[in-house]
């Protein structure tokens, strides 16, 4: 590894252009919440069609969210895919989240399918497997409904059982979104809301008390640990 780590940031959607105009980005979000001084990152705009030479191109790779099914039909997922076998049959550090977190597991041998309770948005409560709780930000109506076999499954909470998997010491992936502030939630929903249904929507606006900033810097630290080749069980489950 050199003293800077290189971040390939595999970009699998967009937020709504309103929040693109304000620094709310995808990769801006990343850079913003993992906040390192000693990291370059590099974005690859997968949905355009653009995957990197290879998976030593950087020195981590992480997959992020997105407005689309990883099992619909776009003919840029099954090369992502190939892309995150073979990272992680050479061992390259990555995360994933929200959508990433979902086709890391598909890719590997896990199954995604839209929760039966409906959507999971705003604040949600989940427990890490050393009983620590915390509340992260999340929205989607998919989730791993099967872990691959070689995951194992080190948060969860009571609407989604797969909330976080690691893969060895090098996969670390999240289905909420750490990078999502109580002010990006609010815009997103300010400008995606509206597609949800009448309760979710009535729910969300109801809730006076977001995700607090500790857990999300928390858990951003988490992904880093990964990202930067560190052992993901001295940081997490």
């Amino acid at each position: 590894m050199t003293d800077i780590m290189r971040i390939g940031i595999l970009q699998t959607g967009r937020p709504p252009e309103a929040l693109c105009a304000h620094a709310m980005d995808y990769p801006d979000m990343f850079r913003a919440s993992l906040g390192r001084p000693d990291a370059t990152f590099t974005t690859y705009h997968v949905m355009d069609g653009q995957l990197p030479s290879g998976v030593g191109e950087q020195d981590g790779w992480l997959v992020t969210g997105s407005p689309h099914g990883v099992y619909e039909d776009h003919p840029w997922i099954p090369g992502l895919e190939d892309f995150v076998r073979e990272a992680d049959r050479l061992h390259v550090p990555m995360v994933g989240v929200c959508f990433g977190h979902q086709l890391i597991a598909q890719a590997l041998g896990g199954r995604v399918e839209k929760f039966p309770g409906g959507w999971v948005v705003g604040p949600q409560d989940y427990t890490l497997d050393d009983g620590t709780h915390l509340t992260l930000n999340a929205w989607h109506q998919d989730q791993v409904m099967v872990a691959p076999p070689q995951a194992r499954t080190i948060m969860r909470s009571p609407t989604c059982a797969h909330a976080a998997l690691r893969y060895g010491d090098h996969i670390l992936t999240v289905q909420p979104h750490p990078e999502f502030t109580d002010t990006v939630f609010r815009a997103l929903f300010h400008e995606r809301g509206h597609s949800l249904p009448p309760a979710i929507q009535q729910a969300v606006e109801e809730k006076t008390e977001g995700a607090p900033p500790v857990f999300q810097a928390q858990f951003a630290q988490f992904l880093w640990h990964c990202l930067s080749g560190g052992r993901i069980g001295q940081a997490i489950g």
